[in-house]
């Protein structure tokens, strides 16, 4: 038994990528004793875990497993739950680099001490390593997040980001789109390289696959220039001519530009008609004013010039799209006008991941929850502070 993580970290390297989690099922209950195990994936819209290795739960075991399941996901903290007959139910956060994927369910004959304890997280750990990088090999992960059929624009917007959340000891970053289902050409992306966190958000124009196009082309320009050592401003202008000289200034995309040094809390800015900035500081949200700059696209050959602001240890920030700022459902004011501050002061004692959940969830209630008229976007960044402030 000591060597169980072990044990299971060579059943996941020699396993076929679809076939994860029946490799760590029989690890487990070779190595630990289990008498059960089961893996649960959060759904695109992180509104409910689905287990992949008994799908015909049921409906009470399903119910009692998932409550204490998403209590799990939630915390991102190991769970512990008593059954009838003296077994002992671990729920374990699968989650890699910050990035949020499901829960571990492992059943034992009894509750375990610490070593097996600390075995157990051990292995939730390693199977969300594989998980992630098995992604790219087979559907079947996606299958299981997806609860009805994605629109193919929903589908190119999905593959593009990099993520919904990522995690660092000075910052925590999330994103959410929605309607998760059929987003068009909202979107967001980031990179953390060295003290550097890049963040963009996209307030794309139209709808369907035509806007997802644009979108995918504006975001890749934007990498393009990233990942060959290009600044914000290089950034800008390349997506902006690359996007012009496709559509001849007929299209163009709103965006945003971060880029964030975690050790100051300095952030330099490109405003191209951009997303909105608000900041959470204790419990004011006040906006962040940018001088607006021209949509990517608009013109040939716009130049962009560079904003700064500061972050205080603590500070969070919001960026959201048109389609959450100015929401107007049956004739009420804009979400952005007075609603939206009171659901961003209401996250304050919540992680980012929760965070972006919350906002998304108070739109559809101001929504009355009908459909969402337009794409929507949240991406939610807490500056925690350089280490040394933190005492770390």
């Amino acid at each position: 038994m000591v060597d169980a993580p072990d044990v299971v970290l060579r059943a996941l390297r020699e396993a076929p990528p679809d076939q994860l989690a029946e490799a760590v099922d029989r690890a487990i209950r070779s190595a630990l004793g289990a008498v059960r195990t089961d893996v649960f994936v959060a759904d695109y819209r992180i509104s409910g875990l689905w287990p992949m290795l008994d799908p015909d739960l049921p409906a009470a075991g399903f119910l009692a497993c998932h409550t204490v399941a998403q209590r799990c996901f939630s915390s991102q903290q190991p769970v512990r739950d008593g059954a009838e007959d003296g077994a002992c139910r671990l729920y374990l956060p699968l989650t890699v680099w910050g990035e949020r994927l499901g829960v571990l369910l492992i059943e034992l004959p009894s509750a375990p001490g610490p070593v097996v304890a600390g075995h157990a997280t051990e292995i939730a750990a390693s199977l969300a390593v594989a998980m992630r990088a098995a992604e790219r090999e087979t559907d079947r992960y996606r299958r299981a997040r997806r609860r009805e059929r994605l629109s193919m624009a929903a589908e190119m917007q999905w593959d593009l980001l990099p993520g919904r959340s990522v995690a660092h000891h000075a910052f925590h970053l999330a994103g959410q789109l929605e309607p998760a289902y059929t987003v068009g050409g909202d979107h967001f992306d980031w990179s953390l390289d060295g003290d550097r966190l890049t963040v963009t958000v996209l307030n794309g124009e139209g709808s369907g696959l035509a806007a997802s196009m644009l979108t995918a082309v504006t975001v890749n320009a934007m990498r393009n220039a990233r990942r060959s050592d290009g600044g914000l401003v290089e950034q800008a202008e390349l997506a902006s001519d690359t996007v012009f000289y496709q559509h001849r200034g007929h299209r163009h995309v709103a965006t945003l530009l971060l880029e964030l040094n975690i050790g100051t809390g300095r952030v330099r800015a490109v405003d191209a008609g951009s997303p909105h900035v608000l900041r959470l500081r204790g419990t004011v949200v006040e906006p962040v004013t940018l001088e607006q700059q021209l949509p990517l696209g608009m013109f040939a050959e716009t130049r962009y010039e560079l904003q700064e602001f500061q972050l205080a240890p603590g500070d969070r920030l919001f960026v959201v799209s048109d389609g959450v700022w100015a929401a107007e459902p049956a004739g009420q004011e804009p979400y952005g006008q007075r609603a939206m501050a009171r659901s961003l002061r209401g996250t304050r004692l919540q992680p980012a991941t929760e965070a972006v959940g919350t906002v998304m969830r108070e739109l559809h209630a101001y929504h009355a929850d009908s459909d969402l008229r337009d794409d929507a976007v949240v991406v939610c960044l807490d500056w925690h502070g350089p280490r040394e402030r933190n005492g770390g």
